[in-house]
């Protein structure tokens, strides 16, 4: 008897949705990072459709906010911060990414990025530095104590 072979039902929402990056961040003071780009992946045998929605859609411009993506193919999605005022500075906006299969019009899976608008890439460095030195130094240095009655010894280990 010969079998049929069926695509397995897709449940709303459970599709694993594949985005570079994860995370936006815009600096201030670097124009070079006002224009950031998604790529959006489709490791599927299926075509799909994507939809861009974002928390704060006045502080961006989404090139192609919605549009397709073939099987086993990938789409970069453009996005500019278009509001770089101190007032934002670190504020959390999200944006979602919304696919559904070609045909059908319910959302198979959503994957949310986060952006941040931060004053100077300058001042990120080194605070990012500053906080790898702290978790080196609290890394290398271990403290072993033994309790002995009257007598209380520390030995320092370095890793």
């Amino acid at each position: 008897m010969h079998q049929q072979k069926r695509q397995p039902e897709l449940v709303e929402g459970n599709l694993p949705v594949f985005v570079f990056p994860t995370e936006l961040i815009f600096y201030a003071d670097d124009q070079s990072t006002h224009k950031q780009v998604l790529t959006l992946y489709n490791p599927y045998e299926f075509a799909l459709k994507f939809k861009v929605l974002c928390t704060t859609p006045n502080k961006y411009v989404v090139v192609d906010a919605a549009g397709a993506v073939k099987p086993q193919c990938c789409v970069d999605i453009v996005i500019r911060h278009r509001d770089v005022r101190s007032c934002h500075y670190g504020v959390i906006d999200k944006f979602r990414l919304q696919v559904s299969e070609q045909s059908q019009r319910k959302a198979l899976g959503r994957k949310e990025v986060v952006a941040t608008l931060l004053p100077s890439a300058k001042e990120q460095q080194k605070e990012e530095e500053e906080k790898r030195l702290k978790e080196h130094l609290t890394e290398s240095l271990f403290f072993e104590q033994s309790f002995q009655p009257g007598l209380i010894t520390m030995a320092i280990l370095r890793t």
